[in-house]
């Protein structure tokens, strides 16, 4: 029998007022981020120096995966839709406290051994990760200072998910705002003494900020309303961890992230520089997939609640709806990437240290990394819907580690040719066939959607895309200024891009046009009368 909800549906307002506050400040947070890779760049350009520090990077890019946006996230924010349907179902005591009590200190208690392992092991780390750094002993250090995320970044987690399955957004999408800050601070105040060094600092300081940003919201929402029989201090008893989900979202959350491991393994044996490319072009391309999955970000409670309630048609309905907005999103963002690469390259990092060869060089790969972005939304909305049901399946590791297969052999075969577009080619085969083994799964292991029309409708705004960037990288050529250039790139390709999609029929893209249309209305009635 289906649990009696804790409260109404959520209304479409509420969605769209939360996914408002949430695209904001990731908005916010990406802007950020573009002003610290732009100080990156600026201050100690694209050389061996930023190298080592980039290779120590990849401790809190793998944290921020695994703790943070995915691997956490998939097993607690289910757990705690749980807990908060059987709070609703009058179970005695607190669930929700319960499960607090039964899992975070564990787990605080596994980041602290994790960050204090990696920071003793930093040597051998920076050995098997990137063997052809020309400066490891920079690495390790850098690599130390940045092992002090993985406590920070799994509480920051641990809280994301406890508050946006008590639906409170403001503060989680907070987090990387305060993340950014408090990197780019410390580049600008350290960089001068310590080097690349402070922005590995900065790493440290701004993880403890992410979870001072949270701390006050959940601390209120566990001061809150208590199940019926529970004791001002205590709990009915507490609630242990589910070990083998645990154990599944963080295996796909590593063999995912494993692609940024496979791509510096391969970058490191090439001309000082290649793994900079990569990284400048991967955080710019990037941005569109973060912005299309930022509905998903709010809308995975909600799934993960509806089947805590036992509605599996809402769940499913909620599901393709994600798929419908999120993937003609990334494909408008993917095909202003491609038309407009150099223009933005140039604009963004072709500055100090950063020089007119880096921004060619980049922008190359940044058109071959583009090519992936639908797949890498595809797998992140999928991904959601085998996990929200908080039991553990091991089909989506499978289906990622084929494509970590797929990333690696590519890699290796083409990085013989001494080409850092190579990799990225790699990296966007991989993740394509990892979203297609789960699309084709999603029936009995997942969120059961019906696959067939979901494709007929994703197709129509790949046929739009398809069109347009061609079209944008012409205009885009016109101007001699890269300002000029992307300003013409962008409009054309807007331009394209909504037209087809109007014209195919893609959902959203008529409301898109509607204040055009009312615009236009009251001008004629002006002029007439």
């Amino acid at each position: 029998m289906p649990l009696v909800a804790e409260e109404p549906l959520v209304t479409t307002r509420f969605l769209a007022r939360t996914t408002l506050v949430t695209a904001s400040l990731s908005v916010a947070a990406a802007l950020l981020g573009l002003v610290r890779d732009q100080s990156l760049a600026r201050l100690f350009g694209a050389g061996r120096d930023t190298d080592a520090f980039l290779v120590a990077w990849t401790v809190p890019e793998f944290a921020a995966t695994l703790l943070i946006e995915d691997g956490l996230a998939f097993a607690l924010v289910p757990a705690f839709s749980m807990a908060l349907a059987r709070r609703a179902q009058g179970v005695p005591g607190d669930p929700v406290r319960s499960l607090v009590a039964g899992t975070l200190p564990r787990l605080a208690l596994a980041f602290t051994a994790v960050g204090a392992t990696l920071a003793l092991t930093a040597p051998w780390f920076v050995a098997a990760l990137a063997p052809g750094l020309p400066d490891p002993a920079l690495a390790v250090d850098c690599t130390r200072l940045t092992a002090t995320c993985v406590l920070s970044f799994g509480l920051t987690g641990y809280c994301s998910a406890a508050l946006r399955a008590h639906r409170r957004f403001l503060a989680p999408a907070a987090i990387y705002v305060a993340y950014n800050a408090g990197i780019i601070t410390a580049m600008y105040v350290l960089g001068g003494r310590w080097g690349v060094r402070s922005a590995a600092f900065g790493v440290a300081a701004g993880g403890c900020l992410m979870v001072l940003v949270q701390l006050p919201s959940l601390l209120g929402q566990l001061r809150g309303r208590r199940g019926p029989g529970a004791a001002p201090a205590a709990v009915a008893g507490e609630q242990p961890m589910h070990v083998p989900l645990m154990v599944t979202v963080l295996l796909f959350a590593l063999c995912r992230q494993s692609q940024v491991l496979i791509e510096r393994f391969l970058a490191s044996g090439l001309p000082a520089g290649a793994i900079s490319h990569l990284n400048y072009a991967q955080k710019v391309a990037q941005i569109p997939m973060t912005l299309s999955l930022m509905l998903c970000t709010v809308t995975f409670p909600m799934v993960a609640r509806a089947l805590a309630d036992g509605d599996t048609e809402r769940a499913r309905n909620r599901v393709e709806r994600d798929l419908a907005l999120a993937v003609p999103l990334v494909l408008f963002g993917a095909t202003a990437v491609v038309a407009c690469a150099p223009q933005l390259i140039a604009l963004l990092f072709q500055r100090g240290a950063f020089t007119a060869a880096d921004t060619a060089a980049t922008a190359d790969v940044m058109r071959v990394y583009a090519l992936g972005l639908p797949a890498q939304t595809l797998t992140g909305v999928l991904v959601r819907s085998y996990f929200s049901a908080g039991r553990a399946t091991w089909y989506p590791v499978g289906a990622m580690t084929v494509g970590i297969v797929v990333t690696a052999c590519l890699g290796a075969w083409t990085v013989g040719a001494g080409q850092v577009t190579g990799i990225a080619a790699a990296n966007a085969a991989g993740i394509t066939v990892t979203a297609v083994l789960l699309l084709a799964g999603t029936g009995r292991r997942g969120v059961p959607i019906r696959t067939r029309p979901v494709l007929r409708e994703l197709s129509r705004p790949l046929v739009a895309a398809l069109v347009a960037a061609p079209a944008g990288a012409w205009a885009a050529g016109l101007p001699a200024a890269p300002l000029g250039g992307l300003a013409a790139g962008g409009a054309t390709v807007t331009v394209v891009f909504l037209v087809l999609g109007t014209a195919l029929g893609v959902q959203g893209f008529a409301p898109a046009f509607r204040p055009v249309r009312t615009l236009a209305r009251r001008l004629a009635h002006v002029l007439l009368r």
